[in-house]
C-alpha cells in the first residue's frame, strides 16, 4: 500500500470516524486512497474553517479527535480561528495537511509557505513526515498527542510523493487506547479542609467538571453554608435542565466578574485555567483573582467531575435537589426581544439535544432560561475566535446522528462561516439555525460605549450596522439548500421552532429583531 492507504487504514484502527476535508491538488493521492477502506468518512465542506469548527464540535460531544484535511499553508491558515477555539476547549483534533512533493518545494512554487510556522501557534504536536516507511508511526503519534485527558490538536504536514510511494515494509496494525482521566486526592483534601475551617469559597467549574455526575456534585456542594458555584463564562460543553443544579457562568465583563469574585476568601479552580479578563480595559486588572488567592481542586483534564463527588463525600454535603420550576413564556402576540428569544427557545428545546451558542445578543438570555429547559447540552465560543457556532453545531450532529442540534447564532458572527449550511444540506442532519437578526455587530457598539463613545458618527455608525443591504436570509439560506422562514413574534418562533425540531431536517429560522 502508498503512505496515504497507510493512513487511513490506521486511522480506522485508531477508532477515528470521520475526515472533515478540503483537499486540492497535493492531497489527491489521499483523496483517491479514501475508497480503499469502507469504516473511513470523508465529509466535504467548502470552507476550512468549516472543516476546524466541525472537528471542534464532533470531539467536544464525542470525546474522539476527528481528523481535517486541508490544502498546503494557505488552506490550513483558513482553519486557524476555529482550531483556536478547539485549543481553548481543549479538544482532541489531528489535522492533515498536505505540501508540495518534497523534490518540488525547494523551488518556492507559488503556494509554497511555511506550514509548520502557521501550525505551531495551535498545535501541541508538529511534524512533517520525511519518510514514507514512517508515515504511520508520525501519524500515530499524532494522533496520540491529541487523543488525551486533557485533549489537544496536532499537525501532520504530508508531502505529496510521500503519500503515493508504496511502503517498502508491511505497516503494523494500530491500537490506541482512549485516554482515562483521574483525579489528586490531596488537591480535594485541601479544598475540603478550607470549607471545614470556614472559608467562604467560589468555584469556577469547567472541562467535563459540568456533565451530569459533576453538576449534580456541584449542587451538593453548593448548598454548604459560604459556597457559591459558577460555570466557567465560556464552557467547551455544560450539560442543562431536565432538574440539574444551575451553574450559571461567571459574567463576561471584568468589573462584574471581579466584583462577584471579591465575595469570596478564596477562588477554586475545578477543571479551568487561572480566571483572565477576555479584553484589558484601562483602571481594570487583567486577573479577576489574585494568585494567592486561587487553589485548584482539580486541572483541565482531570476528572473533574470525579474530584466535585468525592469532595462532596468528604464534605458529607447534602443530597443534590432536582431544580424545578416553568419558564415564564412571554405573550405571544409580541415582537421578538432577545430576552424573549432565550426563553422561547429555552422552552421548546427537545429532550436530550445539543445546542452550539454563538453570539451575545440571544446566547446570554438563553443559558439564565435554559435552567429549566428539557435535558441538554451547550457549547460555547471558548477562544472568542468568530465561526465556530455553525461548524461546531454540524460536527455535534455527525458526533451523535440523528440527535437534534440547535446553532443558536448572531447573524453577523454566522456569516464568517455561512458555508456550513451547504454541508447540514448535503448531509441532511436535523440542525436548526436560529439566526437573530438585528442587522449589527451590537457587541461592538456596546464596546464603543464601554470605551466613552456617547453619540455614534458616519464611522462608527457604519463600522458596526450590516443593514446596507440587509441580507436577505430566506435567500441565503435557501440557495445553500436549506428551508427557511422569518418570524418575528414570539408565537411565530415556538411554532416555528417546534415544527423545525420534529421535521428532522436542516431549517433556518430567521429571529427579526
Amino acid at each position: 500500500m502508498n503512505g496515504a492507504e497507510a493512513i487511513i487504514k490506521a486511522a480506522v484502527e485508531s477508532g477515528v470516524e470521520y475526515c472533515f476535508a478540503n483537499p486540492g491538488t497535493t492531497e489527491m493521492p489521499f483523496v483517491a486512497a479514501m475508497d480503499s477502506e469502507p469504516g473511513f468518512r470523508p465529509i466535504l465542506s467548502m470552507f476550512e474553517g468549516v472543516c476546524t469548527g466541525a472537528a471542534d464540535g464532533y470531539g467536544r460531544v464525542s470525546g474522539r479527535p476527528a481528523l481535517t484535511l486541508t490544502h498546503l499553508g494557505p488552506g490550513f491558515a483558513n482553519g486557524i480561528a476555529n482550531l483556536h477555539n478547539a485549543r481553548r476547549a481543549n479538544t482532541p483534533i489531528v489535522n492533515l495537511v498536505g505540501d508540495h512533493a518534497s523534490w518540488h518545494v525547494n523551488y518556492d512554487p507559488p503556494l509554497a509557505s511555511d506550514i509548520e510556522s502557521l501550525a505551531r501557534p495551535v498545535s501541541s504536536f508538529c511534524r512533517i513526515t520525511k519518510s514514507v516507511d514512517r508515515i504511520v508511526e508520525d501519524f500515530t503519534a499524532a494522533v496520540r498527542s491529541a487523543w488525551q485527558p486533557s485533549g489537544s490538536i496536532s499537525t501532520l504536514v504530508l508531502p505529496m510523493d510521500l503519500q503515493a510511494k508504496e511502503l517498502s515494509v508491511a505497516s503494523q496494525p494500530v491500537s490506541i487506547q482512549p485516554p482515562k482521566r483521574h483525579f489528586k486526592a490531596d488537591y480535594v483534601e485541601a479544598v475540603a479542609e478550607r470549607i471545614k475551617a470556614g472559608k467562604r469559597l467560589v468555584f469556577i467549574v469547567g472541562d467535563n467538571g459540568l456533565d451530569e455526575k459533576g453538576l449534580k456534585a456541584a449542587g451538593r456542594v453548593g448548598q454548604l453554608p459560604g459556597i457559591k458555584m459558577f460555570a466557567e463564562t465560556f464552557p467547551r460543553i455544560s450539560h442543562r435542565g431536565g432538574g440539574l443544579p444551575d451553574l450559571d457562568r461567571l459574567p463576561y465583563f471584568p468589573e462584574k466578574a471581579i466584583e462577584v469574585l471579591e465575595q469570596y476568601d478564596e477562588v477554586v479552580c475545578a477543571g479551568v485555567v487561572e480566571p483572565i479578563a477576555y479584553f484589558g480595559y484601562e483602571g481594570l486588572p487583567s486577573r479577576l483573582a489574585e494568585v494567592d488567592r486561587l487553589i485548584t481542586l482539580a486541572d483541565v483534564g482531570d476528572d473533574v467531575s470525579g474530584a466535585m463527588e468525592a469532595l462532596a463525600e468528604l464534605l458529607n454535603a447534602p443530597a443534590h435537589q432536582d431544580l424545578v420550576g416553568n419558564i415564564e413564556l412571554p405573550k405571544g402576540e409580541e415582537a421578538l426581544s432577545p430576552i424573549s428569544i432565550g426563553k422561547v427557545v429555552a422552552a421548546g428545546l427537545p429532550d436530550d439535544c445539543i445546542v452550539s451558542v454563538e453570539g451575545g445578543t440571544c446566547g446570554y438570555p438563553f443559558f439564565t432560561e435554559s435552567a429549566l429547559s428539557a435535558r441538554h447540552r451547550v457549547m460555547t465560543n471558548t477562544g472568542g475566535a468568530i465561526g465556530q457556532g455553525l461548524p461546531a453545531g454540524f460536527g455535534a450532529a455527525l458526533a451523535e446522528p440523528g440527535n437534534t442540534v440547535v446553532c443558536l447564532q448572531s447573524d453577523g458572527s454566522a456569516q464568517y462561516t455561512i458555508q456550513t449550511l451547504w454541508s447540514i444540506a448535503r448531509e441532511n442532519l436535523p440542525v436548526v439555525i436560529l439566526i437573530a437578526a438585528n442587522h449589527k455587530y451590537n457587541i461592538l457598539q456596546n464596546e464603543l460605549r464601554r470605551y466613552g463613545v456617547k453619540e455614534f458618527g458616519a464611522n462608527s455608525v457604519a463600522l458596526t450596522v450590516l443593514d446596507k443591504p440587509r441580507v436577505d436570509w430566506l435567500a441565503l439560506s435557501k440557495g445553500y439548500g436549506v428551508d427557511a422562514v422569518r418570524v418575528e413574534t414570539n408565537a411565530e418562533l415556538a411554532h416555528a421552532l417546534k415544527e423545525a425540531c420534529d421535521a428532522k431536517a436542516p431549517r433556518l429560522i430567521e429571529m427579526s429583531l
